[in-house]
């Protein structure tokens, strides 16, 4: 008769997994990235705890956005926690009631034009701070019963990240539902360079028969239309409205590019894919040499003079049948920048801006008339 208890006498069985080398474990981990389910594997085993603070590729998908009013109530419910967040949180309270005032200025100079602006208002106004579940017991902060940390100190648990993707869990700027609105940025320690892709509206199904098949009058440029019904005024607004969400993403990485020197990529980016900001090895040793120049009017890093081409289409149908209603495509560069390099019509960056179809319509739309454009620093 068998026994239910192992024979003292039988060696112990041996364990496979712990005859693969730490390469092929870190190979594994760095498939893994997200930043959660790394620090499950923390608890698995010592091994695995020494070895994840090794991980070269993180993601971080931050899962929720508290307001200052949720902020206060949990804060004053805990003194530690308040101890330990108090700073990060401040950043961000301040960031985004800073973007408000610069467009609450914009709606009153574009006038009554306000669906979209409002939108914007609203999302920037009622988030402030958001904080993601992780590994480690610095930057905690309790709310509703569930502890959360900040991105901040959760990847102070990593030694050697070389590539780093945040991801918000929605856009700062609300639109219209049926509005395109994305853009990508690129920083060093000021904006490099931005693209921003628009459409009044996307229609799936081909081309509707309200506006037909012909483009017969369409000869590439800017219809007198657009500048009486208020399209002109949009495009200003979700200009600016995306150059202010770009540079405030980019004032609130600073603590994580210093604490990070190994860093070669970074990418922050949010669930909705309305926007990306993007830096490179140089671009981030950049900003470690030469600080940021902040906005006077809030914490976000200051938008230095800029030089704009815009295109646009009234319709633009794509080869998939999507067609984009009010097409505009806007490229920036900094003013110094685009004066320095004497800039060719280069369209590559462009279209490999966004992904399909939405790189296809950037290529298209650089093909039309081009319109140029100044902007101040703000």
């Amino acid at each position: 008769m068998s026994s239910v208890y192992p024979d003292p006498d039988q060696p112990e069985p041996v364990d496979h997994f712990d005859r693969l080398p730490d390469s092929v474990l870190l190979l594994v981990f760095n498939k893994i990235g997200d930043v959660k389910a790394l620090g499950r594997c923390c608890v698995v085993s010592r091994r695995f705890h020494s070895l994840v603070p090794q991980v070269e590729n993180v993601v971080v998908r931050v899962d929720c956005v508290i307001s200052d009013d949720d902020c206060s109530s949990s804060s004053s419910s805990s003194d530690k926690s308040r101890a330990l967040v108090g700073p990060f949180s401040n950043l961000f309270r301040l960031v985004f009631g800073g973007i408000v005032k610069p467009l609450q200025a914009l709606g009153q100079f574009l006038g009554p034009k306000r669906s979209v602006l409002n939108e914007t208002l609203n999302s920037l106004s009622s988030s402030s701070l958001f904080f993601a579940p992780g590994v480690g017991d610095d930057g905690e902060m309790d709310h509703g019963g569930v502890t959360h940390h900040s991105p901040t100190q959760v990847l102070r648990n990593f030694n050697e990240i070389r590539f780093l993707r945040i991801e918000l869990p929605s856009g700062e700027l609300g639109i219209d539902d049926g509005v395109l609105l994305k853009w990508r940025a690129d920083f060093g320690s000021t904006l490099d360079n931005c693209v921003i892709l628009g459409a009044a509206s996307v229609i799936n199904n081909g081309i509707s028969p309200e506006f037909g098949f012909g483009n017969g009058d369409d000869n590439g440029s800017i219809p007198e239309t657009f500048y009486t019904n208020g399209g002109l005024k949009l495009r200003v607004v979700w200009t600016i409205s995306s150059l202010i969400a770009a540079s405030a993403r980019h004032y609130l990485l600073q603590p994580i590019i210093a604490d990070h020197k190994t860093l070669d990529s970074l990418v922050l980016t949010d669930a909705d894919g309305q926007g990306v900001l993007c830096m490179n090895r140089d671009q981030l040793e950049e900003l470690r040499v030469k600080p940021l120049s902040a906005s006077s009017a809030s914490k976000r890093t200051l938008v230095p003079a800029l030089n704009l081409r815009l295109w646009y289409a009234p319709y633009l149908e794509l080869p998939d049948g999507v067609v984009l209603k009010g097409a505009t495509l806007v490229a920036i560069r900094p003013s110094e920048q685009s004066a320095s390099k004497n800039e060719v019509s280069d369209s590559s960056w462009l279209s490999n801006a966004f992904e399909e179809p939405y790189g296809t319509a950037a290529k298209m739309l650089v093909k039309r008339r081009t319109y140029c454009l100044e902007m101040n620093s703000f």
